[in-house]
C-alpha cells in the first residue's frame, strides 16, 4: 500500500521588528502569501520548555522555529467566524508546539490579532498584513481541505531566511 505525499509548507522568517516578523509562506516549494507572526524571540523546536517560558511573552511571542504537523481541528474560538464557517469551522492548528496552545492559522491583520498564530496575507503596510481572508480562504481552499480530505498529512516548517 502506498503512502501520500505530505504536504509542506515553509515560513521564512526575513524581516524582525520590535513587536512583529514578517515570513513568506511557501506551499510546496511555491510562494503563496507573506506571513505576520508575533516578535521572533529566538525560540527553537529543540529548547526545553522552562527555557521558552523563561523568553517567552504571553500572546507577544512568535512560536519556536521548527516543523509541526498541521491539522484542520474545529476550533471553540473560531468556528462561528463567517471565514471558519465556509470550512465547517476547521481551523488549521499546529500540533505539539512546545511551550505554547492551541496555535493555529487564520485571518488578521496585525501583530494584536496573532497570540502567537500565523496570520496569510500581503505584507503591503507596515507592521500589518492585507487580504488576509483571501489569502486564508485560498490556503485552505486549494492546498489545506483537499489534503486533508484525501487524509495527506500536513505540516510546517518555520525558518530563518538568511
Amino acid at each position: 500500500m502506498s503512502s501520500l505525499p505530505e504536504l509542506n509548507l515553509v515560513s521564512e522568517r526575513r524581516w524582525f521588528k520590535n513587536t512583529y516578523c514578517i515570513s513568506r509562506l511557501f506551499v510546496e516549494g511555491v510562494e503563496f502569501s507573506d506571513v505576520l507572526e508575533d516578535k521572533d524571540r529566538g525560540l527553537t523546536s529543540d529548547m526545553g520548555t522552562a527555557e521558552i517560558y523563561k523568553k517567552k511573552v504571553y500572546g507577544k511571542t512568535a512560536i519556536p522555529y521548527g516543523r509541526y504537523e498541521i491539522r484542520l481541528t474545529k476550533s471553540p474560538k473560531f468556528a462561528s467566524r463567517e471565514w471558519a464557517k465556509e470550512f465547517g469551522g476547521l481551523v488549521p492548528e499546529l500540533m505539539d508546539v512546545p511551550g505554547f496552545v492551541s496555535i493555529r492559522i487564520h485571518p488578521g491583520t496585525t501583530c494584536e490579532d496573532t497570540d502567537g498564530c500565523i496570520l496569510p496575507g500581503m505584507n503591503k503596510a507596515v507592521g500589518k498584513v492585507l487580504e488576509s481572508r483571501r489569502a486564508y480562504s485560498d490556503l485552505m481552499t486549494y492546498y489545506l481541505m483537499p489534503a486533508h480530505t484525501a487524509g495527506q498529512k500536513m505540516f510546517i516548517e518555520i525558518i530563518k531566511k538568511i
